[in-house]
């Protein structure tokens, strides 16, 4: 199965891109479902369809869905809701000011990842192609599965033990509501039907990651910071969409500008995201709703690719053997030095460029080996480690 996400800056017609790749999927013969996480959703507009919460047919091979983030929250978040509005009315919060505080600001990208799993693992879909949200957003949804992980490793065990230990001890002493099991396994079952995501979504082989750009130099300044984080986390972008591209046939001299300031841009996506291959589409004389106008915007943009296939192949973190070290190698195209943050902690590599971090669990083979250099040259952070003590 192929997972394809779709991202770009507000505005740049990601879904336009999205909706007509899973149509052409479709039209091949693949069992497709193509659904929006964007809070805006404008999957329907573009098919010119009604789509629901669950996927709802549009041809033969292809369905719709448009996520709704409160459904999802009321079947996963209900137990561990119900005991944050019990902590705001202890604390004086009135009743409704206590359920809008209990819906933590991101749910929505979190249920969006775990239906992104249910598809992938149902058997039910040839490809699955997501409509993200603009990419700050998209950067967010891509990060929480390290997050959690993290979380769910480090934090969560340590928080149980110790509820259950000061948890009687507090009942006795004051009125707060304590935690109870059903609420650590109610944060359990919802981690679990996020687990296993990255593994899907870091996999070369099922998923990758098309940018959507415009020929802005904000657009193209944004796409950059994309990919430089969707590389540390691990995710393979395998294109460049360089979209609404002003056609040869416009000679107006007024539009001669436009033009030479589209083609500068271009060549600077051309060669910023090289070795990336760049599909063009050029801006469309109507809008770009309904099948008819989908099928043609994606000849224009695949020719003859078949859009459901690896159009590159890279591999963001590589480790190999160095004389009697290793040499760690994390792509980071675009990074800046001053922007980047590099330390160890136990088994832990830990890499922070602005406002993102990750942390790289370390093999067996690296966790006794000391770091010897650090150095970033060329959009590649290069980590030594020397012999094991």
């Amino acid at each position: 199965m192929r997972v394809l996400l779709f991202t770009g800056k507000g505005g740049v017609g990601k879904t336009s891109v999205a909706a007509a790749t899973a149509l052409r999927c479709a039209d091949a013969g693949k069992r497709t479902l193509v659904i929006s996480t964007d809070p805006a959703h404008s999957l329907s507009d573009s098919f010119g369809v009604p789509l629901g919460t669950e996927p709802t047919p549009i041809t033969t091979s292809l369905s719709g869905q448009e996520l709704d983030a409160q459904e999802r929250m009321e079947d996963s978040w209900g137990d561990i809701q119900a005991y944050l509005v019990e902590v705001f009315n202890w604390a004086g919060v009135e009743a409704i000011e206590a359920e809008e505080l209990a819906v933590i600001p991101g749910l929505d990208e979190v249920f969006a990842l775990g239906d992104i799993k249910t598809h992938a693992e149902s058997g039910e879909w040839d490809v699955l192609v997501v409509d993200c949200a603009p990419t700050a957003e998209t950067i967010r949804l891509l990060s929480l599965p390290d997050i959690l992980s993290w979380y769910m490793e480090r934090v969560f065990p340590m928080g149980r033990r110790m509820n259950r230990m000061i948890g009687p001890v507090l009942s006795r002493v004051t009125n707060l509501p304590v935690a109870g099991d059903e609420v650590f396994g109610a944060t359990r079952r919802f981690y679990d039907r996020l687990d296993g995501v990255k593994e899907i979504l870091a996999d070369p082989a099922r998923t990758s990651v098309r940018l959507v750009v415009n020929p802005e130099r904000m657009v193209i300044a944004e796409a950059r910071r994309t990919y430089t984080y969707l590389s540390l986390f691990g995710y393979r972008v395998d294109a460049v969409v360089a979209n609404r591209l002003l056609p040869d046939e416009i000679t107006d001299p007024w539009f001669e500008q436009w033009k030479a300031a589209h083609a500068e841009h271009l060549a600077t996506i051309d060669e910023a995201f090289a070795p990336l291959p760049v599909l063009r589409a050029r801006l469309a004389a109507q809008e770009l709703v309904g099948p008819k106008r989908l099928r043609a915007f994606a000849d224009e943009v695949y020719g003859d690719a078949d859009p459901a296939a690896v159009l590159h192949d890279s591999d963001p973190l590589r480790i190999k053997k160095k004389g009697d070290g290793y040499l760690l190698t994390q792509e980071l195209p675009f990074a800046d030095r001053d922007d980047l943050e590099v330390g160890r902690r136990g088994d832990e590599l830990l890499v922070r460029i602005g406002p993102y971090r990750r942390a790289i669990l370390l093999p067996d083979s690296l966790r006794r080996r000391q770091v010897t250099a650090a150095t970033l040259r060329k959009g590649k952070l290069r980590v030594s480690f020397g012999p094991p003590p």
